[in-house]
C-alpha cells in the first residue's frame, strides 16, 4: 500500500535532475551546448510522435465531435478560465512568477499517453480518447502560445509575440508532420521499438528541465521559493485539478453522455501535458526564470497521475460491478 504514494521511476529521475542542477548547474559553453542538444532532442520528440500516431485510429474516433468540443473546452477554457478567476484566492500562496507557471499550466493541452491509458483501464471509449487527446495536442502546438499572451497580459506581463508562434510551430509542429509523412516507411518500426520512443520522450524533457533549472538556480531560484511557498504551490495546483475533474464529471452527464464518455471526458479533459509544457516554455519564456514557470507543471504532473490512478481503478471497480465480474485487479 506504501508503493502507491511513491514516485514513479520518471518522477524520481525528475528529481534527481533538479537536484542536479541545484548542485551541478551547467553554465557558460556547456548552457550553450546543452542547448543545441536539447532543441535537437525535442525535435526527434515530435518527429517520433509523428511517426507513431495511428491515422486509423484518429479518424475511428474523430466522428465523436460532441465529446471533442467538450475535452477541448475543458482544456482550453475552463481550465484557463479557472487560473484567472481564482487569481484573487490562490495567488497570494505562491509569487507572482510562480503564478506565471500557474497560468501557463492552465493554457496547454492534455496529455497523450497517460489519458488514453487511464480510459483504458477505466474502461472508458479508448478509441475517442485517442482521438481527443491526439487533437488537444496538436491543437496545443497554436492555442497555447496565444491563450499565454492573452493570460499574460491580465497578470501584468505582456503579451504573446507572433514570433513566439512561429518559434513553437518550427519546433514542434514541422517535425510532427515530418514524422505524419515518413511514417509509411518507419511507422511499424517505431511501433515495434516504443520503448526507445519513450527514452526519448523523458530523454528530451530531463534535458530541458536540466537547462531551464541550472539557469534558475544561477539566478537564485531557491531564494525564490521557500518551503511555505512551494507547500501553496501544491495546494493551487490540487484546487485546480479537483475542480477540473468535478466540472468534466458532472458536466458530462449534464450533457447527456454515457459512462464510456465520461470516463474520456474525465481523463482527457482534467490533464496538462509536461512533454508539450517543458519544450513550449523554453520558447515562449525565453529570458524568463524557467525554472518558477516549469515547477508548477511537474508538480501538477505528479498529482494528476497519482489522484488519476486512484480515480481509474474506482471507475473500473464500478463498471465490474455492474457487469457481474467482482474486482480487478490493480493496473501495473
Amino acid at each position: 500500500m506504501f508503493r502507491r504514494f511513491l514516485p514513479d521511476r520518471f518522477t524520481s529521475a525528475l528529481l534527481l535532475t533538479v537536484l542536479l542542477a541545484s548542485v551541478l548547474p551547467c553554465r557558460g559553453d556547456w548552457a550553450t551546448v546543452f542547448g543545441w542538444i536539447t532543441d535537437a532532442a525535442i525535435a526527434l520528440l515530435f518527429f517520433l510522435h509523428g511517426a507513431k500516431l495511428s491515422r486509423q485510429a484518429v479518424l475511428a474516433g474523430i466522428t465523436h465531435w460532441r465529446l471533442h468540443l467538450v475535452v477541448l473546452a475543458s482544456t482550453f477554457v475552463l481550465f484557463p478560465l479557472l487560473g484567472w478567476a481564482l487569481r484573487p484566492l490562490l495567488a497570494p500562496l505562491v509569487t507572482p512568477g510562480l503564478y506565471l507557471g500557474v497560468l501557463f499550466l492552465c493554457a496547454l493541452p492534455s496529455t497523450v499517453q497517460s489519458s488514453i491509458a487511464f480510459t483504458s483501464i477505466a474502461r472508458g471509449n479508448v478509441s475517442a480518447a485517442v482521438c481527443a487527446a491526439s487533437l488537444s495536442s496538436l491543437l496545443g502546438i497554436f492555442i497555447t502560445p496565444l491563450l499565454v499572451g492573452v493570460l499574460l497580459e491580465t497578470h501584468g506581463g505582456g503579451g504573446m509575440s507572433w514570433h513566439a508562434v512561429g518559434e513553437i510551430v518550427l519546433q514542434l509542429l514541422v517535425p510532427f508532420v515530418a514524422g505524419q509523412v515518413a511514417q509509411h516507411w518507419i511507422g511499424g518500426w517505431v511501433q515495434t521499438h516504443r520503448p526507445l520512443v519513450g527514452l526519448v520522450d523523458q530523454g528530451s524533457i530531463l534535458l530541458v528541465v536540466y537547462t531551464a533549472f541550472s539557469a534558475s538556480v544561477l539566478q537564485g531560484l531557491w531564494r525564490q521559493v521557500p518551503l511555505p511557498v512551494l507547500g501553496g504551490l501544491l495546494v493551487v495546483n490540487a484546487v485546480l485539478l479537483a475542480l477540473a475533474l468535478l466540472a468534466t464529471r458532472y458536466g458530462a452527464r449534464a450533457l447527456g453522455f454515457g459512462k464510456e464518455d465520461e470516463i474520456t471526458i474525465v481523463f482527457c479533459g482534467s490533464k496538462k501535458s509536461l512533454a508539450s509544457g517543458v519544450p513550449m516554455a523554453k520558447v515562449l519564456f525565453a529570458g524568463h526564470p524557467l525554472g518558477l514557470i516549469v515547477l508548477p507543471i511537474m508538480l501538477f504532473h505528479q498529482l494528476q497521475l497519482m489522484v488519476c490512478a486512484v480515480l481509474a481503478r474506482r471507475y473500473a471497480r464500478r463498471g465490474a460491478a455492474a457487469m457481474g465480474e467482482g474486482d480487478v485487479a490493480p493496473a501495473d
